[in-house]
């Protein structure tokens, strides 16, 4: 009796995370093709259509001065 119920709960417990992946991935992939469309306004142009042309992105990152002469205590 003992080995019969182990094994119906284990059956049972892969059972349920197998269709609790499926439903959760299936979810998930739902939210994310209604939310994965968003552009930024700077997108689009002012009638509300997406801008075909290339948009320039530029990333600036911090400079450090290393021409400045380093003194060492001598």
């Amino acid at each position: 009796m003992t080995a019969a119920t182990i094994t119906i709960f284990s059956l049972l417990t892969l059972l349920f995370l197998i269709v609790g992946g499926l439903v959760g991935f299936t979810v998930s992939e739902q939210l994310n093709a209604r939310t994965m469309p968003y552009m930024h306004p700077e997108m689009y142009d002012h009638n509300g259509n997406i801008i075909p042309d290339e948009i320039l992105a530029v990333r600036f990152e911090n400079d450090y001065d290393t021409d400045e002469i380093e003194e060492d205590d001598d």
